[in-house]
């Protein structure tokens, strides 16, 4: 590990000792990373493709690549385009491990924890803060305070007690499913129903008011292509003038209903939020709306992308679908090993706060770090046959797919119970499920998000 040096677009330090949370939209300055790292590449090898091409990701996680990289440059530079800025990519399990755990060298807060969010005449203005403005883009002392304010809607007792609406829920969509058959698209018709449910049941949103959020979650989704292709007139301009109202409309609703939470608190995970404090203060308008964003993305798409990633593996690997049917007392290991395999989020990004080294490859303060699960879930110094999905997989709970660290993601639990409930009755109901390939996967290289899936339930 070196001294200090200043690099061209060196964030500044996250500062604010005082009351409340400073915001972490102020603190971040525009992506301005060189094109080529400060130190150079510890590894020559040029990657067959960048890991910043969204459409690379509409087949899913590119597992060739992933496969290529950690054999040869573990840790390799991806220059970006069109912006020109670039990132470290990490593919390696004990890198991944390293970096999540080293949250003073790797901050969340010092660029946010996503590659890019773009050139700010791109941006939507209100989606680009509250990106920032999160738990998740937090480092100490603010982000356990505020993680501990969600905690008591996470804990095995809230969870067990959630457990028995979400059984009779998924039986309601069974039904609805038998009656739409025998070919459906599975994702209207129950990964996208359940695990929305189960957040607005959490929310305490009611139950007139979701239909719309099932909108606002197709937006979501594509958000990073749309802001993408916008900065390069890439983009229908009516799609873009209707995305750009719905989220707008999106925030409004959120500030509107946490506001209603601060003045009328009830036992729901909304008036956690609204009445969470940190240093004495309540959150800001800007965490509010970080906060909504948040809950409203990872609280319903990991799940929705883990139910619909694993049909398709009970699809191409019947003999384990034969072992879950044999066997349902064995779903548990099988809902780590599912979800070792889908990998539902892509990756999160971390930046370095001085000089340091991951391995071989020294890395400048300043410097972008993308660690990339789906590279970790497969790695074979870690997994046996790591390709294979395996329900019986002894260390398939070691998976990476929620991260790790104080970061691991805090609806583990939740979504671990969907899972788990779903996929039991799916098979208990419809053992011969089977995809059909009909399938369509987002433009996204964050989240693994499958917005349609044609399955056959009699095989």
């Amino acid at each position: 590990m070196t001294n200090l040096h200043t690099t061209p677009g060196d964030p500044p330090p996250i500062s604010g000792s005082g009351k409340g949370i400073p915001l972490v939209s102020d603190q971040v300055t525009d992506d301005m990373t060189p094109a080529e790292p400060h130190f150079g590449k510890a590894y020559p090898h040029t990657p067959s493709r960048s890991l910043s091409d969204l459409q690379l990701f509409t087949q899913g996680h590119p597992w060739a690549l992933y496969e290529e990289l950690r054999a040869q440059a573990p840790i390799s530079w991806h220059p970006e385009t069109p912006a020109g800025t670039g990132f470290w990519a990490l593919v390696n399990y004990e890198d991944i491990r390293a970096v999540e755990l080293d949250t003073q060298t790797f901050s969340s807060a010092a660029g946010g924890i996503n590659i890019n969010y773009g050139a700010p005449e791109t941006r939507h203005p209100e989606l680009y803060k509250a990106a920032l403005n999160t738990m998740i883009c937090l480092d100490q002392p603010f982000h356990m305070p505020l993680r501990r304010a969600h905690m008591p809607f996470f804990t095995p007792q809230y969870v067990a007690g959630l457990r028995t609406r979400i059984d009779q829920k998924i039986e309601s969509l069974l039904d609805q499913m038998a009656d739409a058959g025998p070919e459906l698209d599975f994702v209207e018709h129950f990964a996208a129903q359940l695990p929305m449910f189960t957040l607005c049941e959490m929310l305490g949103i009611p139950e007139d008011e979701r239909t719309k959020l099932f909108e606002w979650m197709h937006y979501l989704e594509r958000a990073q292509d749309t802001m993408a292709r916008r900065g390069i007139g890439g983009i229908d301009p009516e799609f873009l003038m209707r995305f750009l109202g719905e989220m707008t409309a999106l925030f409004a609703y959120g500030r509107d209903i946490l506001a209603d939470r601060r003045a009328h608190p009830r036992e729901d995970l909304l008036s956690a939020i609204a009445n969470a404090q940190v240093e004495g203060e309540l959150l800001s308008p800007e965490f509010l709306d970080g906060s909504w964003l948040l809950i409203l993305f990872a609280g319903n798409d990991t799940t929705r992308n883990s139910l619909s990633g694993t049909i398709r593996l009970l699809t191409d690997f019947p003999d384990q679908r034969a072992a879950l049917l044999a066997a349902p007392q064995t779903m548990t290991a099988g809902v780590d090993e599912a979800i070792r395999m889908v990998s539902p989020v892509i990756y999160m990004r971390r930046t370095a706060t001085k000089d340091t080294q991951i391995g071989a490859q020294k890395i400048a303060r300043g410097e972008k770090i993308v660690m990339f699960y789906g590279g970790a879930n497969r790695d074979p110094a870690v997994f046996s046959d790591a390709a294979r999905f395996d329900v019986a997989r002894a260390n398939a709970g070691d998976h990476m797919a929620f991260g790790y660290g104080p970061h691991v993601c805090l609806g583990k639990r939740v979504a671990n119970m969907q899972l788990e409930a779903a996929l039991s009755a799916i098979l208990a109901r419809f053992p011969n499920i089977k995809t059909t390939g009909d399938i369509d996967i987002a433009p996204s290289n964050f989240v693994h998000a499958i917005s349609r899936l044609g399955v056959a339930l009699n095989g």
